[in-house]
């Protein structure tokens, strides 16, 4: 596992700082979104046509979103809810790991 970083859940969506973006997902356009018992799994998609979520340009500062309202709503996370994670890479499962997300 890397040092850890700052993820946001606000309105159903993810938000990522440019940092953390360049970071883990520079050069990508997608991103697939799992439940792990109480853990949130971001894995990066190296091809567009693989699915997932879209990452979006936020900011002229580069933040980035990834909209996935009906992934957190399914996993208990209502659109009203604001969520500050902490997340760390997993080298192991090649993925951002925010331990406890959904407990």
């Amino acid at each position: 596992m890397t040092d850890g970083c700052i993820l946001i859940v606000r309105r159903g969506a993810l938000h990522l700082t440019r940092q953390v973006y360049e970071r883990f997902f520079a050069t990508l356009d997608n991103v697939v979104l799992l439940r792990d018992g109480n853990d949130l799994v971001v894995l990066p998609v190296r091809h567009q046509a693989a699915g997932g979520y879209v990452i979006k340009l936020r900011s002229g500062a580069g933040d980035r979103s990834v909209t996935a309202a009906d992934f957190f709503r399914d996993n208990g996370v209502d659109d009203e809810v604001h969520l500050t994670l902490s997340a760390t890479w997993s080298d192991e499962r090649a993925a951002l790991i925010a331990r406890g997300a959904f407990g």
